[in-house]
C-alpha cells in the first residue's frame, strides 16, 4: 500500500472527504467546526505564510490528512487523521515525514504537537517517531465561537 499512496495539497473538493475522515479517526469535537476550521487554514495559507495542508490518498480515497505551520518560533501540526483501518500503514508516517520536512526547509527549530490526554494509540505513534514529553501544560481560551 505504501508505494500506491499519494500525497499532495488539499483542494477545495477533498472538503467532505477530509471532514468524514476526522470524523471516522475520532478527531471531531463539537467546540471545533471542521467546516470554519478549514476555511481559517486557507485563509492563513493565502497569507503566503509557512503553512501546509496535506492529503494522502489510496486508490482515489482520503486515508490520511493533516494541517501544519511555522508561526516564525515554532512549527506545529493539527487535525492529523488517518483513516482507522489504514493505520499501521506507513501513512501517518509518510505524512509526518513531508511536514518535518517542510518545516525544516522553512527553517523551523523545533516541532510541537498536542496530543489528548487519553489518545494513548497517538502518544505511542508519535514516540516511535522520536517525539518526547516537555514539562509544559497546555493552556487555551475560546477567543471566537464556532457555534
Amino acid at each position: 500500500m505504501k508505494h500506491d499512496i499519494t500525497l499532495r495539497p488539499y483542494e477545495e473538493c477533498d472538503r467532505a472527504a477530509v471532514i468524514a475522515l476526522w470524523d471516522k479517526a475520532g478527531l471531531l469535537r463539537p467546540w471545533n467546526d471542521p467546516q470554519k476550521d478549514i476555511a481559517r487554514k486557507l485563509a492563513e495559507m493565502a497569507t503566503g505564510g509557512h503553512s501546509w495542508f496535506w492529503v494522502a490518498e489510496y486508490q482515489g480515497a482520503v486515508i490520511a490528512v493533516a494541517m501544519a505551520g511555522y508561526d516564525g518560533h515554532r512549527g506545529s501540526v493539527n487535525y492529523l487523521g488517518v483513516d482507522p483501518d489504514c493505520r499501521h500503514s506507513g501513512v501517518g508516517r509518510l505524512i509526518m515525514a513531508q511536514i518535518e520536512a517542510d518545516l525544516i526547509a522553512a527553517g523551523c527549530p523545533k516541532l510541537n504537537l498536542l496530543v489528548r490526554a487519553d489518545n494513548l494509540e497517538v502518544q505511542t505513534f508519535y514516540e516511535k517517531l522520536g517525539y518526547g514529553r516537555d514539562a509544559t501544560i497546555s493552556l487555551s481560551k475560546r477567543l471566537i465561537s464556532d457555534k
